[in-house]
């Protein structure tokens, strides 16, 4: 299964991506310790990160990296960076999201970098994933398949593991080529049923041996940023409630 097509055309879509990835960036602070996000909308928002930066707006900003390609494009961009060990805990995080649904439950690691991006939505105070609205769901795994990060050694025994749970896995192919993570691990792409119950379902796969991460994200987001035709809508959740927080029509 793969993400829906829309009718919208891409550069329009592209263009839903960067106003939520950049109004999110409104609640970054000087002297804040930011993760960063790997993903196309996540880029938008580590390029307007950058800019506030060199225009002396951000001061002291340091910056953390989910992925490789997010880290080379933060360095080029002149952002500080942490180094890899993580020293410290970081106050908030920009990313984006493959589906989210009502509770603001999501799909993550379209882009490959699921596990590395979970480390760093565990160890930031304040997740901020920012979406264009064609990322909402009623239910997780209506449109997008479920990414799973799995060891090399005996692969195998993963796929039929998944397939027990229901799941149709494909091994991720890019260009050709088998994809292999930033940690060197496989993705299968699973195709599950409709997930009616994500916290059992990561539950389940966090417990079995030789699965390295997966890309439900279940409880981590602090705040939803929604791009959409009518403008910027602002979710914020705490605890079991979620809040409108902000509406910003175009």
């Amino acid at each position: 299964m793969s993400p829906s097509l829309s009718s919208m055309q891409p550069d329009h879509r592209a263009h839903l991506k960067q106003q939520a990835a950049e109004y999110a960036v409104r609640f970054i602070q000087s002297g804040m310790r930011v993760g960063l996000g790997t993903g196309s909308t996540a880029y938008f928002g580590t390029r307007r990160i950058a800019q506030l930066i060199h225009d002396g707006i951000l001061k002291d900003i340091i910056g953390f990296p989910t992925s490789k390609a997010a880290w080379q494009l933060a360095e080029e961009s002149g952002i500080p960076l942490m180094n890899d060990s993580m020293p410290e805990n970081l106050d908030l995080t920009i990313d984006g999201a493959d589906e989210v649904d009502p509770n603001l439950n999501l799909i993550k690691g379209g882009g490959g970098a699921l596990f590395r991006e979970k480390i760093v939505a565990q160890a930031t105070r304040r997740e901020i994933i920012a979406v264009d609205d064609s990322k909402l769901t009623p239910v997780l795994g209506t449109h997008f398949s479920l990414p799973v990060e799995v060891s090399p050694f005996a692969w195998q025994s993963q796929m039929r593991f998944l397939e027990s749970l229901g799941a149709t896995p494909k091994i991720r192919i890019e260009d050709g080529t088998q994809f292999i993570t930033d940690s060197g691990n496989m993705i299968f792409d699973c195709a599950f049923p409709p997930i009616t119950n994500p916290s059992a379902l990561a539950a389940t796969l966090s417990a079995r041996a030789g699965i390295i991460g997966h890309g439900l994200f279940i409880g981590l987001t602090s705040d939803l940023i929604i791009a959409g035709d009518n403008g910027i809508r602002h979710l914020q959740k705490n605890g079991a409630d979620i809040f409108d927080v902000a509406v910003e029509r175009s």
